[in-house]
């Protein structure tokens, strides 16, 4: 097996090599660079990677021995991110991982626009630095996002093997994950399932879009639906995620004609509410993740976690119940 040419990602460089044995081709490529499996992924989605010449589509690929391969590492996009003394709210911290209870309107991990003030920023400092480095130099430790204007709770790794067990946990879907949320309109009937495939919009590649399930695009997505109590114009319902696609609940409640109240890219704040959201100043969608549950990836215990609706839903959900009480 040829050695790696470089082994750093410090710039932009590239890396080749041959596989030794058949395998998955992101554990092929695991084995032969000193990238993790989640970076090799990462590096596929992203058109970074080829094998004898042909670009790599799925990490579920089979690489044959023998099979040369490529791999562009792109520059670090964001600079490195540094340690900031901002409050977090700490549901639950061990040596392995921390759960942490997000507040709406803070951004996960430093990106364009948001250099800092991030949640990784807390964690850097709160954390002395000792987070996983599979993420990389902006995303130490973050094994899964909440949008910057959801609110609620959100795992991260603080050791590379944690980060491998969790980062498991979410692509075999067997992380317990539950969002509150208010709707518009009532949904009939009141509870279901949305199964649909979620990918880039066409129309707008910042969005995401529901796309036909006979499209190779896109990535299965499904979502569980509960109304929970019946409000003015509007719902609180549940909603348990099967899957982790990007912004799968807002999307997904849309597309049935029942989108999230606040929501400023896929929803539409129905006309009655809007002198209530105008009053309450609520600026965002409702939007926020109340559970979490998964098997600690060290100890094999289950953990549960739970967090109280924020106060600008409260409020909303209260304004909003008048008419039926």
């Amino acid at each position: 097996m040829a050695g790696p040419q470089n082994s750093t990602e410090t710039s932009a460089e590239t890396i080749t090599g041959s596989i030794q044995a058949a395998a998955r081709v992101d554990k092929a490529l695991a084995d032969a660079t000193n990238l993790s499996r989640e970076r090799v992924k990462s590096l596929i989605a992203e058109g970074m990677i080829s094998l004898n010449g042909e670009i790599v589509k799925s990490p579920k690929a089979k690489a044959q021995a023998g099979s040369s391969f490529s791999i562009h590492l792109p520059p670090p996009s964001n600079p490195q991110a540094l340690p900031q003394d901002i409050p977090i709210v700490v549901t639950y911290e061990d040596e392995h991982l921390i759960v942490v209870d997000k507040p709406a309107g803070m951004v996960v991990h430093p990106a364009a626009g948001n250099a800092d003030g991030t949640l990784v920023n807390a964690l850097l400092h709160h954390c002395r630095g000792q987070l996983s480095g599979i993420g990389g130099v902006a995303r130490p430790g973050i094994v899964h996002r909440i949008d910057k204007d959801t609110s609620g709770l959100l795992v991260v790794a603080k050791s590379d093997a944690a980060h491998e067990g969790l980062a498991k946990q979410f692509a075999d879907h067997s992380m317990e994950r539950a969002y509150l949320a208010v709707c518009g309109g009532h949904p009939a009937p009141p509870s279901g399932t949305v199964n649909a495939r979620l990918g880039r919009s066409d129309r707008d590649r910042k969005k995401m879009a529901v796309l036909d399930d006979d499209s190779s695009r896109g990535k299965h997505a499904v979502t569980h639906f509960k109304t929970l109590e019946r409000l003015d114009h509007c719902a609180l319902i549940e909603c348990r995620l099967e899957t982790g696609r990007t912004h799968q609940v807002r999307v997904h409640l849309a597309s049935i004609g029942h989108a999230l109240i606040g929501d400023p890219v896929y929803g539409r704040t129905p006309t009655p509410l809007r002198p209530i959201l105008k009053a309450l100043d609520f600026q965002r969608q409702a939007l926020h993740a109340a559970r979490l549950g998964f098997v600690h990836p060290a100890t094999g215990n289950r953990l549960s976690f739970s967090s109280e609706i924020p106060a600008d839903m409260r409020e909303l959900i209260d304004e909003t119940g008048h008419s039926n009480r």
